[in-house]
């Protein structure tokens, strides 16, 4: 089955072609079908801004979709950045939001910076269904960056099961354990129950 991913990123498109190609799924990039769509991410949660993705791109091309959208909450600030992850505090790099957060928690105690990373997964199809998967990554913020693999938040998000931020591991590491790998593995079992 042909579905085009709500994405420009390269990385995600391999990221989500190794573990959906089992399920017959061809992925594709908007852009390999000529589109080229910016969605105005105006949902206040992560399953709203994927369905918003995933039905912009469905309704330019007449094919299924799929799209993701992910992010940090961090408890001791109320969930932020959560959705806003991207673009927190209006700075425009992955060190910029990193220094916001961390200046955003300075003074609170380690064991009070809980956090999870979340993803949600929408794949919407042109005869109606639709099928929405969300994976979480427990964790806690650190005080200072760890690691140069990753991106985003990466450095200082510390995963407690692995003793290593998520910038400590090895990308097939992270995939195991990451909240995309966890959304990305309820959607197979929804796809597969939807398919029976």
């Amino acid at each position: 089955m042909k579905v085009l991913l709500a994405s420009k990123n390269r990385h995600k498109l391999t990221e989500l072609s190794a573990i959906l190609g089992r399920l017959g799924f061809e992925i594709m990039l908007e852009s390999d079908y000529g589109l080229d769509i910016d969605v105005e991410e105006t949902g206040t949660t992560f399953e709203e801004n994927s369905m918003l993705k995933a039905r912009a791109v469905m309704e330019a091309s007449g094919l299924p979709a799929l799209a993701d959208d992910s992010g940090l909450c961090v408890d001791a600030l109320g969930g932020a950045p959560g959705v806003y992850s991207a673009r927190y505090g209006g700075r425009d790099s992955d060190r910029a939001r990193i220094d916001l957060l961390l200046e955003n928690l300075r003074g609170v105690p380690q064991q009070m910076r809980t956090a999870k990373f979340v993803c949600v997964i929408t794949c919407l199809f042109p005869d109606g269904r639709s099928i929405v998967a969300r994976g979480e990554c427990p964790g806690q913020i650190l005080t200072a960056p760890q690691g140069e693999s990753g991106f985003g938040y990466d450095p200082v998000f510390w995963v407690p099961e692995l003793g290593k931020t998520f910038a400590e591991l090895a990308p097939e590491q992270k995939n195991a354990v990451s909240h995309r790998a966890r959304a990305l593995e309820a959607f197979c079992r929804k796809m597969q129950e939807d398919t029976i």
